[in-house]
């Protein structure tokens, strides 16, 4: 039998394939409960994940009806919303990824609290943050 370049990468991205199967979180189910406000991913390996929708770029704004909405795709690597045109992979959401990286930028450090307020109202009265030397 003549073995061909392709057959080779074909068994190579099978085992791959099964590797991910095995290794990567994916849903099993996925919900929205309104109640709580959470959206709820049971996962293969028996692990239930859930997270407020105002933590994600794209859902922040929606409603409980498009909430709902929530279709598992792709083997369970994924999450989509057809109706916001939204989609996370699970294992991005389980490690908290979620948004794109200029979004999770953009809120990193914004927990408005009595003591950041009231340091900000110190450093103001001293004439705001001091200047960078150099």
């Amino acid at each position: 039998m003549t073995v061909h370049w392709s057959d080779v990468q074909a068994e190579t991205a099978a085992e791959r394939g099964e590797e991910k199967l095995r290794g990567e979180p994916r849903a099993a189910d996925a919900r929205y409960d309104a109640k709580s406000d959470r959206l709820i991913v049971d996962l293969t390996n028996g692990a239930t994940f859930a997270f407020p929708p105002r933590l994600v770029e794209g859902l922040a704004a929606a409603t409980a009806d498009q909430l709902a909405d929530v279709q598992i795709v792709g083997a369970g690597f994924g999450l989509y919303w057809e109706m916001l045109d939204v989609d996370f992979s699970v294992a991005g959401l389980v490690n908290g990824v979620f948004g794109t990286a200029k979004w999770m930028a953009a809120r990193a450090g914004r927990s408005p609290s009595p003591a950041k307020a009231a340091a900000a109202r110190i450093n103001g009265a001293k004439g705001g943050r001091p200047r960078k030397a150099g």
